[in-house]
């Protein structure tokens, strides 16, 4: 038999969910150097004493708000992955999932713009790595395994393509014209993949 969860660990979760919530709206809106704490604790309608009860400060908080978003993309992107038909297929689909995402301006301003000045390059990197990098090695894998595209050895090749589409959601989070430059960083990648294909 189950046991009831304790309303107060309930509504601290809440809590903590609203903290997040706020902060992705507005870290997206203002940027990190924009927005202050305390208007984080007004839009999640909670006091700054419990906005510190969750988090040690605007790092912390930028830091949970930026897991929040690379943790959604992820999701949609295994979810883009498991509905797509053929690995090659799945790919393309994967790739454009990707792609459309570097337009949202959550995770322009946040992952892209804000993240390595705010986590350090290092840190925000070894982020990336953990969230992103995983789904491409598991679809660079899935197609050299497959015999989709021709035998490389898998890591070096997943790392190029990690690098290619970080560079392209740089370039697309970066530019006046970004559904222009999100079609061009796709057609250029999808280029480079059809090159590995056995033939």
């Amino acid at each position: 038999m189950a046991t009831a969860r304790p309303r107060r660990l309930e509504y601290s979760e809440t809590t903590r969910q609203a903290l997040v919530d706020s902060a992705v709206e507005l870290f997206t809106e203002h940027g990190y150097a924009g927005t202050s704490l305390e208007e984080i604790a007004k839009r999640a309608r909670v006091t700054k004493g419990a906005l510190y009860h969750h988090f040690g400060g605007k790092q912390a908080l930028f830091e949970a708000a930026f897991d929040a978003v690379e943790t959604g993309v992820v999701a949609r992107l295994a979810g883009v992955l498991a509905d797509a038909g053929d690995r090659w297929e799945a790919t393309r689909s994967g790739l454009s999932a990707f792609l459309q995402v570097c337009l949202e301006p959550s995770y322009q301003r946040i992952v892209v713009q804000d993240g390595p000045a705010v986590m350090g390059w290092e840190r925000w990197r070894a982020a990336e790595e953990s969230y992103t990098f995983g789904v491409v090695r598991t679809v660079v894998a899935g197609l050299v395994e497959s015999g989709e595209i021709d035998p490389l050895p898998i890591d070096a090749l997943a790392r190029v393509v990690f690098g290619s589409l970080s560079a392209g959601a740089t370039a697309i989070a970066g530019s006046a014209e970004p559904k222009q430059a999100k079609a061009d960083v796709e057609a250029c990648v999808e280029r480079v993949l059809e090159g590995l294909r056995t033939r």
